[in-house]
């Protein structure tokens, strides 16, 4: 059914909102530190034009490092509450890993995205350019693929949402406050047999908690409840075995996240420290005049996310029966093809802890092997990356290594006198 009366709430946020500069942005936790400096956010006012720009990577867009640390010590006297960030940018290394430091405290994070571990999946090394560089990410992010499958998610989410409706957030618990609201219309819906599109799913696994949202959730003509994924290609073809390991991933984590979710394993404390969310935060004017308006008597942020753990739990939702992956051809927009993904839970939580492990410091970031170096050829990473040129070198020194044992001729036994 592509058809939903639900009406959704979307974010239009304050922009002279009462925020302190002390509190991140929406999600700041899946930004990098250089990132949250560099991007325009509503907490931090619009940086002077007139004033160098802190690039991505400390002398890596041009600029020298002197320039760089006169543009954090500008910063630091705007921001003096955000001092402590700014001065980890300004000692931070350009290496891969750094001694004493897990890529968690690294990169400021208190949890994780779903996409970041699929993005892991595809190459550990590319993964963490990403926030060492985050400038070269953000270009990457502009090209026509990307922005194409965007557009197509967009078009496809309006059908089944027609009805939407801009409310004025004015704190992050608002905006956290809207997504919740939509849940919560979202959830009956799905017990009535409707598909529903953009469902956050978040909770703890293996230790980490992880933040995610499904494509779309339904019944299938037999009950079962499918959770789908929708991946758009150039090519109008079924992508490569080793381009589907990240998509089968992600979706084996939503099924984990979503099946906690309604067997009432999240608890309040999980978002609410992870986010950074404060529980007693009252609601905007705006955003309470529309709680009002569906029923839900929540005044404050704690209020409306208790509701909606007990509407999770005690709704008549299940387990995912079926996980399903859906291609579609970006230029034609026809369907390409689906693939059913096997959900073995042993196999998953054994993957993701060991991703885990290079979150947590307990090991060095890994880049491809030999069999799957084809992935640099379409890197943007690729001239300046660290595995690959010491990768090259090594193959180097064994060829040499070979062609020198074969040049030299080989002993022969004594000549008898």
């Amino acid at each position: 059914m592509r058809t939903n009366a639900v009406t959704f709430y979307r974010n239009n946020f304050a922009m002279n909102s009462n925020i302190t500069s002390t509190e991140p942005s929406d999600d700041w936790g899946d930004i990098s530190d250089a990132e949250l400096l560099d991007v325009q956010s509503e907490h931090l006012a619009p940086p002077d034009r007139s004033s160098p720009t802190l690039g991505g990577n400390l002398g890596d867009d041009g600029q020298s490092l002197e320039t760089t640390e006169k543009r954090i010590d500008y910063l630091i006297k705007k921001w003096p509450n955000l001092a402590p960030l700014f001065e980890r940018v300004k000692n931070r290394s350009a290496a891969l890993s750094v001694p004493n430091q897990s890529p968690m405290e690294r990169f400021l994070k208190r949890h994780l995205s779903v996409t970041q571990l699929c993005e892991q999946s595809w190459c550990e090394i590319k993964m963490a350019y990403g926030f060492i560089k985050p400038k070269v990410r953000m270009l990457e992010m502009q090209n026509t693929e990307v922005t194409t499958g965007a557009s197509i998610h967009l078009a496809r989410e309006l059908e089944v949402k027609p009805n939407v409706v801009t409310v004025a957030a004015v704190t992050r618990e608002d905006r956290e406050a809207l997504k919740l609201i939509n849940m919560l219309q979202m959830v009956p819906a799905l017990e009535a047999g409707q598909l529903v599109q953009e469902f956050p799913v978040f909770g703890v696994l293996e230790g980490m908690f992880f933040m995610g949202v499904v494509d779309e959730l339904y019944r299938s003509d037999s009950g079962e409840l499918v959770l789908s994924e929708l991946k758009t290609r150039s090519h109008n073809s079924l992508p490569h075995p080793a381009q589907t390991k990240g998509h089968a991933l992600q979706v084996g984590m939503y099924k984990l996240l979503f099946d906690s979710m309604v067997k009432g394993s999240v608890k309040r404390d999980h978002l609410l420290h992870n986010l950074q969310l404060d529980p007693n935060r009252v609601l905007g004017s705006d955003l309470q005049t529309h709680t009002q308006s569906l029923g839900l008597q929540a005044v404050t942020f704690r209020e409306l996310l208790d509701h909606l753990l007990v509407v999770l739990t005690c709704s008549n939702l299940h387990a995912i029966d079926k996980l399903r992956l859906e291609y579609s051809h970006q230029s034609s927009g026809k369907l390409i093809g689906t693939r059913e993904v096997a959900f073995e839970e042993a196999q998953l939580r054994t993957n993701i802890r060991g991703y885990l492990a290079y979150w947590r410091g307990e090991r060095v970031p890994q880049g491809v092997e030999v069999e799957e170096a084809w992935k640099c050829r379409m890197c943007p990473y690729e001239e300046t990356c660290d595995w690959r040129r010491d990768r090259s070198q090594r193959l180097m020194m064994v060829n040499k290594r070979a062609k020198l044992e074969s040049d030299d001729p080989k002993p022969t036994g004594q000549s008898k006198i």
